[in-house]
């Protein structure tokens, strides 16, 4: 059986193995893949990488990330816990004064929680990203339009305050953009 997100109502196929894979995937663990990085082919990424200095982090994705956020005060919102692990090569342009673009809330919320819990490389992450604790090392991101309620949308408006991303929102409801795995992706760049 190959791990679909919930909101994909149907039984997993054949297909899957390919379509709903990405370029990174190295290891198995997570039970989903990083959406934004469904957007790359292995032809875009090769150029990528031939172009631009990067590194790869690894965060097991865990079927919390699909669990709404329901309390009242967002910051009383408990947080799911997944593995994560930062390569030498990602350790050392982390630790640098190199701006980052981060592919994906995955990679965010792992360079994030390696940014303020210690630099440690490897363990247990549990960093929810929300307006009132916003990022202090990613620069830039690429991702795609999250559900309402989830702590993916949170992140998004960690970056860019909550009225930005309902403005973001508004647009892509009334332009038709998708949503989800397989939907468009949006980037945000920042100064």
């Amino acid at each position: 059986m190959f791990p679909l997100p919930p909101y994909i109502q149907r039984e997993d196929n054949k297909s899957d193995e390919d379509e709903y894979q990405t370029v990174f995937a190295k290891e198995e663990g997570a039970v989903a893949a990083p959406t934004a990085s469904l957007h790359f082919t292995k032809e875009q990424h090769d150029r990528v990488c031939k172009n631009f200095q990067h590194a790869y982090v690894t965060l097991h994705v865990g079927s919390g990330t699909f669990k709404p956020v329901d309390a009242t005060v967002i910051t009383d919102h408990p947080m799911h816990s997944e593995y994560y692990n930062i390569s030498n090569t990602a350790k050392d342009i982390l630790d640098s004064t190199t701006p980052i673009l981060s592919i994906g809330t995955t990679s965010t919320r792992t360079i994030e929680f390696y940014d303020k819990h210690g630099k440690v490389q490897r363990g247990e992450a549990n960093l929810f990203l929300h307006p009132n604790n916003k990022p202090s090392r990613v620069n830039h991101l690429l991702t795609n339009f999250h559900l309402p309620k989830s702590t993916l949308l949170m992140l998004v408006a960690s970056f860019i305050g909550l009225e930005k991303t309902q403005e973001l929102y508004a647009e892509a409801i009334k332009e038709k953009y998708r949503f989800y795995s397989y939907g468009d992706a949006m980037l945000l760049l920042f100064n």
